[in-house]
């Protein structure tokens, strides 16, 4: 009988490579379902359905529009450290242990979210999912990137259905949080945070049951450099979008209620951000993947002009348009950067890059 020449321990690696391919979730399209999980709790729930539950801890604990505005400037200043620090984070424990990890830490912020009226343990929390949810955005995206580019026909389709994960997230507090609201009461606020956090841990019961290998670091990685200066127009273009698109998903659910609108209307509103960020992947990937530039300035025009139509009216019908267009748009410039990123960059540069371009949306 024939014994393989090849180390005892090189075997095992072949063999566990061998089972990881056999295994359900090692399709692409259950591959980057599973990368996007943290995110969408870190981002789709954790991050926007504060929007919707905003209204009711701004009346039930007297917060002004400052204080309800810090609680997202502290998010956010959570997810510019989250991105200054992914890279040296990814290195030291790995894409997808860090994606696990993070999706854990948003969890547990959800959670706390639920169980005070603290301001002060509140904020922490909301840093805390913060930080998670750049972890989880920039090594998801670096491992998406990775996964759509071993599918040559179909690059720019896989890498935007990770950016619709978040999508997904709007959706589910668009359906639950108007009417849990409006059938508790006044001062339930808590009871959203804590229905929202059942659903989150049940998402993230999914990711122990699955591995999606880290690409093989080149020796080269560690020395990447990637340079500021070429793309400096490009990030400040990104970072402008950003201080724009964060008042939007802040408080137009509070403009929407203070124009008229109920619980229904609340919903189908935020419910359209999350249709017409579901449909980004079918309506933009071609345009991703003919330019190199991805097609950024366009769509940063388009959640512009999204962003603007409330100005004209206050009809229901031009809130739905606006969060269509502004849904669709919005994710899709998120999706365009990286790949801009994957057209313009070398591999082993993907997550330094990933990284920059979330310091510029986040700062």
């Amino acid at each position: 009988m024939a014994v393989s020449s090849k180390p005892l321990s090189v075997r095992r690696k072949n063999l566990l490579s061998a089972k990881a391919s056999q295994s359900p979730y090692s399709h692409p399209v259950w591959q980057i379902a599973i990368l996007a999980i943290a995110p969408t709790i870190g981002l789709g729930i954790g991050r926007f359905a504060y929007a919707l539950v905003l209204p009711d801890m701004r009346d039930s604990l007297g917060w002004s529009y400052s204080m309800a505005g810090f609680m997202n400037t502290i998010n956010a200043a959570g997810y510019l450290a989250g991105a200054l620090g992914a890279s040296a984070i990814i290195k030291r424990f790995g894409m997808f242990n860090i994606i696990r990890i993070s999706a854990a830490a948003c969890v547990l912020s959800l959670v706390g979210s639920a169980l005070t009226v603290d301001v002060v343990v509140f904020s922490a929390a909301r840093l805390l999912l913060g930080i998670a949810a750049a972890f989880a955005f920039v090594a998801g995206g670096a491992l998406a990137a990775n996964v759509a580019q071993a599918q040559p026909q179909h690059q720019s389709f896989y890498l935007s259905l990770f950016y619709s994960g978040p999508a997904v997230g709007i959706l589910i507090s668009g359906f639950v949080a108007p009417f849990l609201l409006e059938w508790h009461g006044p001062g339930t606020w808590w009871i959203v945070w804590a229905v929202l956090a059942g659903i989150s841990i049940s998402m993230a019961l999914v990711l122990p049951l699955a591995r999606v290998a880290d690409p093989p670091v080149p020796m080269s990685a560690a020395k990447s450099d990637v340079r500021i200066a070429p793309v400096l127009i490009y990030l400040f273009g990104y970072f402008l979008f950003g201080a724009g698109y964060i008042s939007y998903m802040t408080f137009m659910v509070a403009y929407v209620r203070h124009a008229g609108g109920g619980a229904s209307t609340q919903s189908i509103f935020w419910t359209c951000i999350g249709v017409g960020a579901l449909a980004q992947p079918w309506v933009w990937s071609g345009l991703m993947a003919k330019i190199r530039g991805g097609g950024t300035a366009l769509l940063i025009g388009l959640t512009a002009v999204g962003a603007a139509l409330p100005l004209f009216g206050k009809s229901p019908i031009l809130f739905d348009a606006s969060a269509l267009i502004f849904g669709n748009a919005f994710f899709a410039v998120v999706s365009s950067t990286t790949a801009f990123v994957r057209f313009n960059y070398p591999r082993e540069a993907w997550p330094n890059t990933i990284a920059m371009m979330t310091v510029a949306f986040g700062v």
